[in-house]
């Protein structure tokens, strides 16, 4: 019995000091990044010229955070956001630009890129200079997707006036648009009848010389395209690729000239359609 009771001890005594000891990583934080920024114009002022959309505008640069947990220094990824905003919003504006870097430390902006986060992004008037103000946030991805571990640089404060970017889309040269396709009461019946023999009332209103407007009703999963002149395709516009039935991205999507039919949402109903030439981007509004 002495002997069993023996074999016993050794054996949950071998077990324990087989166990493996597992160590914790606990965050500690880090260092905000020092951001450095210099403008094509050696000052505080931003030039842009549509004719040097190519030149750089902008040249970042920021020290590293220096992650570090209690076994040292993190070696995990660190993700950078350069965030532009506009002098007072404190980084709140919902439309701000933010541009996503992977662990390099440095990044320069051509005056075309600068320009469209600026336009397109921001929506900034192009008739007057707007005060700038650009910061570097930074993280690291942990089990919270980063959570507590955003670091924020300086500020750096800057003006520029922005330029009106060509369109991404080439617009209609003649200022129509039309809707064709089953999707439609007209169908595809491409001639200039009202519906349902053709589809000369289903014209867009030109809200601008590159925004056009319409409601219409939709028939669900059925496909549409644009046009610019009834009994023509040779102007067309739509989509780079046809999406699968109910597909969400049917309500908002990338325009693009002499592409794939365009599917309807799944839902049947009267639609604003918005085709945006200026940024390149269709959304559909259920009403």
């Amino acid at each position: 019995m002495n002997k069993l009771f023996y074999l016993i001890i050794c054996s949950v005594l071998v077990f324990a000091s087989c166990k493996k000891e597992e160590t914790t990583a606990y965050f500690q934080g880090g260092t905000d990044p020092v951001l450095t920024a210099t403008s094509n114009s050696g000052s505080n002022v931003i030039n842009l010229d549509a004719a040097d959309s190519t030149s750089p505008a902008l040249h970042l640069s920021w020290t590293n955070p220096n992650y570090m947990f209690n076994y040292g220094v993190s070696s995990l990824s660190v993700n950078y956001l350069v965030e532009i905003d506009t002098s007072g919003s404190d980084f709140t504006n919902p439309k701000r630009a933010q541009l996503s870097i992977s662990q390099a430390t440095d990044t320069v902006l051509t005056e075309g890129k600068l320009n469209a986060y600026l336009t397109n992004s921001m929506g900034l008037d192009t008739s007057f200079a707007h005060q700038l103000e650009i910061r570097i946030t930074s993280s690291i991805n942990t089990s919270g997707n980063g959570a507590g571990t955003y670091l924020y640089s300086n500020v750096e404060s800057f003006t520029a006036k922005p330029y009106f970017p060509p369109p991404a889309v080439t617009p209609p040269a003649t200022g129509n648009l039309y809707i064709v396709g089953d999707a439609t009461a007209g169908g595809w019946n491409n001639n200039d009848s009202p519906a349902p023999d053709g589809i000369g009332d289903q014209n867009f209103t030109q809200v601008s010389d590159k925004d056009y407007q319409i409601t219409i009703y939709l028939t669900g999963d059925k496909e549409y395209k644009f046009i610019e002149t009834p009994g023509s395709w040779t102007e067309q516009w739509s989509i780079g690729t046809e999406q699968s039935v109910g597909d969400p991205s049917t309500l908002d999507y990338t325009l693009k000239f002499n592409g794939a039919n365009v599917r309807a949402p799944s839902a049947s109903g009267n639609y604003l359609i918005d085709v945006n030439f200026q940024t390149g981007k269709v959304t559909l509004t259920k009403q």
